[in-house]
């Protein structure tokens, strides 16, 4: 058996997917990781839906991070007038509730499953 906690694992995996946040794009991370991890999160009894909200949260909290940062790329050039350090300033203001945010939804993931459970009913 595994030595260390699930949340442990957990906490690796959104740091993986924070870091290359930084450098791909959010379905090029879907398609090279959840084959992989994907099976983890499933042996460690997490569920699917729950860690499909955590990941997105943890992929656009590295999209909006430097050094590379493709959502902000895309929207320097929206905004040409803007310069890119005042752009990544201001996205460091979202940074933190993002990570906030999939924090409480690691703690509470009902959060994250409430709707989908009204589905079947």
């Amino acid at each position: 058996g595994l030595e260390v906690s699930r949340y442990v694992v957990l906490a690796i995996i959104a740091g993986i997917y924070f870091v290359l946040g930084c450098f791909l794009d959010a379905v090029s991370m879907m398609v090279l990781t959840l084959p992989v991890i994907f099976p983890v999160i499933v042996a460690l009894h997490f569920h699917p839906i729950w860690f499909g909200v955590v990941a997105v949260l943890m992929m656009e909290a590295g999209l909006i991070t430097p050094p590379v940062g493709l959502n902000v790329y895309t929207l320097a050039g929206i905004a040409t007038d803007v310069p890119m350090a005042e752009i990544f300033k201001g996205a460091t203001a979202f940074l933190i509730p993002i990570l906030v945010l999939a924090v409480i939804m690691t703690i509470f993931p009902q959060i994250a499953l409430y709707l989908p459970s009204l589905m079947g009913r």
